[in-house]
């Protein structure tokens, strides 16, 4: 489980890494991607809306995306905020999938900075 300083918990955080950030698309998530200026540990965010299925589907794929960003954690350079949009096809999506597209992002994004 992701720690809280791994966590991004305010609206102004997800709002600043959604409007600004580095967009990475795929079949199942839209991941933003944006360097938030302080030295901190990287921190991770989700969104995971009503279109991609009832509560029990959403908070399923939560919990994947959880997982996945907590494995690759050390991935990420300090200071990198990272948003993950489930988009309704992540629902169906294996954990492989959704763990391969955070880190295609995360890969792309670090060598970019």
């Amino acid at each position: 489980m992701l720690a809280r300083s791994n966590r991004i918990v305010h609206a102004d955080d997800y709002r600043a890494t959604v409007r600004s950030g580095r967009r990475s698309t795929s079949p199942h998530s839209v991941i933003y991607l944006r360097h938030n200026g302080r030295a901190a540990e990287p921190r991770f965010g989700f969104i995971v809306a009503k279109s991609v299925g009832n509560a029990v589907t959403r908070n399923l794929v939560r919990r994947r995306l959880k997982g996945a960003a907590f494995e690759l954690l050390p991935m990420a350079a300090p200071g990198t905020d990272l948003v993950v949009r489930a988009l309704p096809a992540a629902a169906q999506a294996p954990w492989d999938t959704l763990r391969a597209q955070i880190s295609e992002a995360l890969s792309k994004g670090v060598t970019r900075q």
